[in-house]
């Protein structure tokens, strides 16, 4: 059974759903009025905390950012656990102007019958981080079903191809205003422009509670999830993207193993994407779940770091392993990729065209290496570059200038529309 909107039979359970699909987007921002001062805030009738299946305590809730402005907020939370106060700070993902975006944080550590969690404290930065161009298609195909989930249709209404996006919504129930946070589990691996795709959001099983209906459904672009742990006697970063949940990270003494625990709650096959910093870039990994050997792939992206990614079955768990970390730690990086370097020698000797050469400084301003406030966004074929910036260029590749002077120097030329990208 199915609830369909606006004029078709609906479950007699579910009726409620209709409220939902019909009224989502003004739902999202005028349910909950913020006084003057809270411009960023997290409404107290979505955000709770819960234990989950595995026993994992778990606090989710929603970021309305009513600026006009998009920003990237840092969110610490506190829980009380047996009179012992545990906190964690979470930076999340951007978040555009007058948009909406949840999350979900993991307190493995606490234990107790009735925890507290306290008021969440929240700090901001600004970005010129632009809207997603992705929307939620509000129609007859969204659809919330009898066994709790819901499908629906995005459209990329931008000019750009969006890479990896994910859909959040609020999950509600019947005795709780809000249940959960959930996102699609189904990779979807990018939506070019103008493009229509599926997409299918399952609640968690550990939520026993019935489903009533899904609001905020916030597209995003980036939900990688960060880590640190101890190797060899410093902090080691890293960071993955899932459908999964992995926690308790930690290396063996020698630290050329990492441990650390995960589990697949929902009852359908997800991914996960490990992204490491490199040690030395020669490092060839191995993993393994419950010391079996699994299938992954290891590639390295365009900053260089390591990616391993595999196939996670549904309802798996256990202790994941990867090893062949070298020792040490990792040096610090450039800010500016290698492969930019190359192109721009390339470009001062005349060996590629402007065109070639400015899709690294494009990809320079995607990744937020450098930004242009409202910069605009327009074709290719439209991009422009002074033959007189390679005087700049050839200094930075000859090193007589830093990464940061080159990268100021292309901010200010952009921003004062010189260069055109």
């Amino acid at each position: 059974m199915k609830n369909q909107h606006p004029d078709l039979k609906i479950s007699s359970t579910l009726s409620n759903s209709i409220f939902c699909i019909s009224t989502i987007v003004c739902f999202c921002l005028v349910l909950f009025s913020p006084v003057a001062h809270a411009d960023v805030f997290i409404p107290d009738n979505e955000y709770h905390g819960y234990y989950d299946f595995e026993g994992i305590y778990t606090v989710v809730g929603n970021v309305k950012n009513q600026n006009d402005f998009a920003l990237i907020p840092t969110i610490t939370i506190s829980v009380i656990d047996n009179e012992t106060k545990i906190t964690k700070t979470l930076n999340h993902v951007p978040i555009p102007p007058m948009v909406d975006i949840p999350f979900k944080l993991k307190f493995p550590e606490i234990h107790g019958q009735n925890p507290v969690v306290l008021k969440a404290e929240l700090k901001y930065v600004k970005t010129d981080k632009p809207p997603i161009p992705i929307q939620i298609i509000y129609d007859k195909t969204l659809i919330t079903y009898d066994d709790g989930h819901v499908t629906g249709r995005i459209k990329n209404i931008g000019n750009q191809t969006v890479y990896n996006p994910k859909i959040f919504a609020i999950v509600h129930g019947y005795e709780k205003y809000i249940l959960d946070v959930a996102q699609n589990i189904d990779r979807i691996e990018k939506i070019e422009p103008g493009e229509i795709l599926n997409f299918t959001i399952y609640p968690d099983p550990s939520v026993s509670e019935p489903v009533r209906f899904y609001s905020c459904f916030a597209p995003v672009d980036t939900t990688v999830i960060p880590l640190t742990t101890k190797k060899n006697n410093g902090d080691f970063d890293f960071r993955y993207d899932s459908g999964a949940w992995y926690y308790a990270a930690k290396f063996d003494e020698k630290g050329t193993t990492l441990n650390i625990k995960g589990y697949n709650s929902y009852p359908l096959e997800t991914y996960a994407n490990f992204e490491f910093p490199p040690i030395s870039g020669n490092e060839k990994f191995t993993v393994t779940l419950n010391d079996e050997s699994i299938e992954f792939i290891q590639s390295v992206d365009e900053m260089g770091f390591w990616h391993v990614a595999f196939k996670v079955e549904s309802r798996s768990q256990g202790v994941l392993k990867i090893s062949g970390f070298e020792k040490g730690l990792p040096p610090e990086l450039p800010k500016i990729p290698q492969w930019i370097k190359v192109n721009t020698e390339w470009w001062i000797t005349n060996q590629i065209s402007d065109l070639e050469f400015l899709e690294g400084i494009d990809f320079l301003f995607e990744k937020q290496i450098i930004s242009v406030p409202e910069r605009d966004v327009i074709a290719e074929s439209q991009w422009k570059i002074p033959e007189w910036v390679k005087i700049s260029a050839e200094w930075w590749y000859e090193e007589k200038i830093s990464d940061d002077d080159f990268l100021n120097t292309i901010e200010n030329l952009v921003k004062r529309k010189i260069i055109v990208v």
